[in-house]
């Protein structure tokens, strides 16, 4: 049985919930999704310059999980962009 997974605390929110290359229809593309507590991450350590360990700690996560999570996410991210790729935000509202 997979352990459950923690509560995280998410303050920001991506402006859109696509990211495309121009003048490719959405439905020819691949799509890359990225988790509302990947986006979090990133905007805490790479826009707001946070150190990890203070990140984790906005966050409530450990962190070597933050460092997860910022490792996964840069990876979705320049895949995106070097491939061509649509990246999609769950954070539908």
């Amino acid at each position: 049985m997979a352990r459950p997974k923690i509560p995280r605390t998410i303050c920001g929110q991506a402006a859109n919930i696509c990211f495309k290359p121009n003048g490719i229809p959405i439905t020819q593309l691949e799509q890359v999704p990225l988790a509302e507590d990947e986006i979090e991450a990133l905007r805490l350590v790479d826009l707001l310059g946070m150190q990890q360990q203070e990140a984790a700690k906005s966050m409530n996560i450990s962190r070597q999980t933050l460092a997860n999570l910022v490792k996964g996410a840069r990876h979705k991210v320049v895949d995106s962009l070097i491939n061509g790729k649509a990246l999609m935000t769950n954070n539908i509202s």
